[in-house]
Order: structure tokens, then sequence, then C-alpha cells
């Protein structure tokens, strides 16, 4: 009773320090990658591949190893990120591409804009708001779809958007300069570095190439490498700069995923590929990301696809060499987290589908969450099958839960998420109870879905 006492008001110091007239407010710093697999860190143990920079992150703060991101992949779980809500309430329920795919697919063609988002809610709060690397809210084969500045940031450099493409290795050195003339203006700061990699095309450079060439790897391998080292040093950068700028105590560093890694098929040849928005590089066969026995990848929704690193770095607030294996947190708690953080109010008329962290952060362990969880997916393959990760269209976590299901709930699958992360044993027939449960409120939040996306986010290319 003593410590937790001592907890809260340690807690309400550091709030009440945030208020204070004279103490500048928090940065935020939020790194995103694409496509990086709860393995691919050397922190997690990974085989051969180096991030000096995130594990020096890991070794000053802490690494939740429960976080779970919205979806198996990107635009969803970014929309996630952005609205605080679970992307099935804007129907994206899978990647934004060109228009007759996502009206094939039941979707819009962009993120609304007049929904509540983070970087507004902190611009409204007086932070200077940023946004550099990967958008993939909207496409950049849809030129009337909002560019990022719709959203809420002040300045921004992105691709995956209508527009001008920003070269994928640029990300950092913009997020340098904005935290350089933010600090130099006095104004708090936030930022989404959101980085390519280690999606395809991989855009790998000689000279990374080079630092493995005495690896014993082959070639796709030491291309995965590559790239993940070049993507760790642009993050050291960033990092160097807090430090020079002596923002490092006063500043929120997070690293995390937009979803597990993508797979290639066995034996599928290395070859080039093209994206419209980023360019020519080597195709899906150098995808050598892992999970570390996770269950699936890209595209699932076993914890493979979802179940991503999570590092948390905030001097003084958030413990440092920490490994928290328990707490449950979401995507969705971004949002509210960083807004209490920061002082930013919620709208009343907004309600969120995340809770804030901030607790958690700080070293609040547990073991499950008041709020429900929920995803949503198109998917694929037969259920039951042993090497199918793709069947799946519907998932629920509650407490230390988890109900897997197909679109009519004929066939589901049950974890304790808890005790069994790698989702070796189903445990619908010794928990019926449990099953039944948790379908119902599965049917209580579909009924809460909208069928159709708002013909407002349409663009004028559609028939």
């Amino acid at each position: 009773m003593k410590s937790s006492c001592l907890a809260a008001i340690a807690l309400a110091c550091v709030l009440t320090s945030f208020a204070a007239a004279d103490s500048p407010r928090p940065n935020i710093v939020f790194i995103f990658a694409d496509d990086w697999g709860w393995g691919d860190l050397s922190c997690h143990g990974h085989p051969y591949v180096k991030t000096p920079n995130i594990d020096r992150l890991a070794r000053e703060g802490t690494d939740f190893h429960r976080f779970t991101v919205a979806s198996g992949v990107c635009s969803p779980s970014r929309t996630a990120v952005m609205t605080g809500h679970f992307p099935a309430r804007y129907n994206i329920d899978g990647h934004f591409a060109w228009v007759p795919s996502n009206a094939k697919r039941n979707m819009p063609d962009w993120l609304d804009t007049d929904t509540v988002t983070l970087p507004r809610l902190l611009q409204g709060a007086g932070y200077a708001t940023a946004h550099f690397g990967k958008w993939h809210l909207a496409n950049d084969m849809i030129p009337d779809s909002p560019s990022p500045g719709e959203y809420g940031y002040d300045t921004y450099g992105a691709f995956n958007c209508s527009g001008e493409q920003m070269p994928v290795h640029e990300d950092a050195d913009h997020a340098i300069e904005f935290i350089q003339k933010s600090h130099q203006a006095g104004k708090s700061f936030f930022v989404n570095l959101w980085i390519h990699e280690p999606h395809t095309p991989f855009h790998v450079l000689p000279k990374y190439r080079w630092r493995f060439r005495n690896s014993g790897l082959d070639e796709n391998d030491e291309i995965y490498a590559a790239v993940l080292s070049h993507a760790d040093d642009r993050i050291g950068e960033v990092l160097e700069t807090l430090e020079r700028l002596d923002l490092v105590d006063n500043t929120l560093v997070i690293f995390s995923s937009d979803n597990g890694p993508a797979r290639s098929r066995p034996g599928t040849p290395l070859a080039l590929s093209y994206d419209t928005a980023t360019g020519a590089g080597f195709g899906i066969a150098a995808a050598k990301g892992i999970t570390a026995g996770r269950k699936g990848y890209k595209a699932s929704l076993f914890e493979g696809g979802i179940n991503v690193p999570f590092i948390a770095r905030w001097p003084g607030k958030i413990a440092a060499g920490n490994i928290d294996k328990r707490s449950m947190i979401s995507a969705v708690d971004l949002l509210p987290t960083f807004c209490e953080i920061a002082g930013a109010e919620l709208p009343e008329s907004y309600q969120p589908d995340g809770i804030s962290q901030l607790k958690t952060l700080q070293g609040d362990v547990s073991d499950g969450r008041d709020k429900p969880l929920f995803w949503k997916m198109k998917g694929n393959g037969k259920p039951g099958q042993a090497d199918s990760f793709h069947w799946v269209d519907y998932c629920i976590v509650d407490q230390n839960w988890k109900l897997i299901s197909d679109e009519a709930s004929s066939y589901v699958e049950l974890y304790d998420i808890v005790a069994d992360p790698y989702e070796k044993q189903d445990m619908k027939e010794s928990h019926p109870d449990v099953v039944a449960q948790l379908t119902k409120k599965l049917a209580a939040w579909k009924a809460t879905l909208p069928p159709k996306p708002n013909p407002k986010n349409f663009s004028s290319l559609r028939d």
C-alpha cells in the first residue's frame, strides 16, 4: 500500500511539472518502422542483424514485449495511431491501393480529414508537429487525396501520399532539421519518423552491404541486414541530435513497427521490383524478417503479425534497462497516452478506443486492461491448418484471453495470450464459457461498425 501511494504521488508530481508554466512540456519522437518483425533487433536476439542505436534505446528505456498494433498491414495500423480508434470504424481494413482496389474492398480512398487526429490535438496544445517518412493513409496513385498537412502537421515530407514523394532515406535529415528549429523557437515538438525499412523494395546502399561482406550470409540475408543497419544509423543520428541539444531528458522516444515481417515463398528468386512511391529496389525474396517464435507474419492476426517491437525511452520517467513482459499496450492507446503527456485535452464528443498508458510506461505493470481490443481484416485460407496464418477475419483480446474467428464465427481458436504468447495451445474446448462470452462481445462490436465508408472520402477517380 505504501509503495503504491508513493508511486501515485510521484506520478502526480511528474504531471504537475508538465503543466508548470516555466517547465517545457515533453517532446515526443515516434519512430514507426514498416514490416519490422519482433525478432529483427539484436537486443531481441537476432543472429546477424545489428541494431546498436535501437539497442541503446532499450538499455536506456523499457522494452515492452506485449505491444500490439491494430492490424497485420500498414494503413489500418497507422489509422489507429492517428485516431486512437480501431481502423474498422473507418472501413479501413487493408492497405490503401489504387481506387478500383479500394472500392472492391469496401474501403474509402483516404482517412477522413474531419476525424480527431493525434497531431491536430497536439498542435492545439501548442506543439510543433511534423511527419517524415511513409504516409499510406492514402496512396500516391490517388492524386486528389489529402496531404499529410491536412491532418494537423505543421510540416511534412512523405511518400505513399499525393504530391511529391520524399526520397526514403531523407527522413532523418528532415526530422533533425525540424527538431533543431523547434528547439530554437522554444517550442515543444511532436515528430513522426515513419521509416520505410524493411518494406520492399529494399533500397540498399553499397556501403551497408559492405558492412556484411565477411559475414557468411547469403545474398538475401545480406540485403536484409544492410537495410536494417541503414535504418538504425539514421535513428542514431536523431538520437545524437537530441543529445547535442540537451533534449534527451525531456523527450519521450518510442520505436515500434506497423506490423510483423513480410516473408516470401520458399524458392522465390531475388529480383528487382518497382514501387511507384519509392522507386526500384530488391524484391520480396530478400524479406528475411523473423518473429522470434511468434506464430504468423505480416497480414496475419496471429501474434507474428501484430505483436511488434515497442521500446520507450524517457530518462527519469521510464525505467532504464527494464523489460516488461506482461503489460498489454495497443496502438490505439498512443493518442490518449501522448495527449496526457502533452497536456492536450480530448474533445468531449470524442470517445477513444484506447486508454492512456502513461502509468504503464512508468512501471505500473498490468496483465490485462479494462477495455477489450478488437481487430478486423479480410482473411483468406482454410481455418485450422497448422501452417495457415491468414484465415482470421476477426479477433478480440479481453484481459488474458484472445479469440480469433472467421467471418461467420463458425470456426474460432482461443488462447491465454499472457501465459501462451506463442499461441501453441488452443483452449476453446476446455473453456467454452470464455468462447461464448468473447463471441458475444465480438458480435456486439461488429454491430457498431459502419457498413460502408463515407462517400466524402472517395476520390474523383471512382466510377
